[in-house]
């Protein structure tokens, strides 16, 4: 199904019955297929709703760059306007970030909430990153200065472009200008201070392979969340809850089951 929030169609799945909710969150760059396998363990037992975040899956763009609170902002919206609230929370990497400017926001929103894999605590720059930083934003302002001049045709732009596949992310290489400038804002957001406010019941699944959001991540965020647990799925990367989903649906359910 469609719903229009905030002047833009978001695409989410609706599935299962009874009195509990609860709504799963994709990481960045992906979609509700990675959350299905999830949502067919938990559908039969509770009311199940698969959101594409703006610009992800079959969900549009937003009209400028977003940071983290305007996808918080949608996503409240948009539970709103379904009458979905309040509910539980599954979410994964970046869609813990949402979850927890919403919960900061809106704390009344949400019963439970199960991280797996959790963005949201900013990574100390390495000495290595802090040069290669530098160097990046170097080239660009030698990049830049050239397209001022107005005389090097095509050749600034060249110059950038190599610059930025040598030295950014993966993630950020992947995307168009636009959207690097959505990533940019969401990834330099510290959300260390949202913990202490957080007041449900938290589940903590995190692979303590996880290189993305490695395992102190979620050891920090069990030592500031007041009411939280953590619970390690061994061998288990940044996708640890697919990687082990017998396990992970079997606790996840449980906990969200219980009283």
């Amino acid at each position: 199904m469609e719903q229009t929030v905030m002047g833009i169609r978001v695409h989410c799945e609706l599935a299962g019955q009874g009195s509990k909710r609860v709504v799963l969150l994709h990481g960045w760059g992906c979609s509700t297929s990675l959350m299905k396998p999830v949502s067919d363990a938990l559908s039969p037992h509770m009311q199940v709703l698969m959101v594409d975040f703006p610009a992800h899956g079959l969900s549009d763009r937003p009209p400028e760059p977003w940071g983290v609170p305007e996808f918080a902002k949608c996503l409240y919206q948009l539970l709103e306007q379904m009458n979905f609230l309040p509910c539980s929370v599954v979410a994964h990497s970046f869609g813990c970030r949402v979850t927890l400017v919403m919960a900061n926001e809106h704390p009344e929103s949400f019963e439970k909430i199960v991280f797996t894999g959790g963005a949201g605590i900013k990574k100390p720059q390495t000495e290595e990153g802090k040069k290669r930083s530098a160097q990046f934003q170097k080239i660009k302002g030698i990049a830049a200065t050239m397209k001022n001049m107005k005389v090097f045709g095509a050749i600034p732009e060249k110059i950038e472009a190599s610059a930025r596949k040598k030295y950014g992310s993966a993630d950020y290489n992947a995307l168009d200008e636009e959207m690097r400038k959505t990533f940019v804002k969401v990834i330099s957001q510290d959300l260390t201070d949202c913990l202490p406010n957080i007041k449900q019941p938290t589940l903590l699944l995190w692979g303590d392979k996880d290189t993305e959001t490695p395992l102190w991540m979620g050891q920090k965020m069990e030592q500031l969340i007041p009411d939280a647990g953590l619970v390690v799925l061994e061998g288990g990367t940044h996708f640890a809850y697919l990687e082990q989903l017998p396990r992970f649906n079997t606790i996840v359910k449980t906990f969200l089951m219980g009283a």
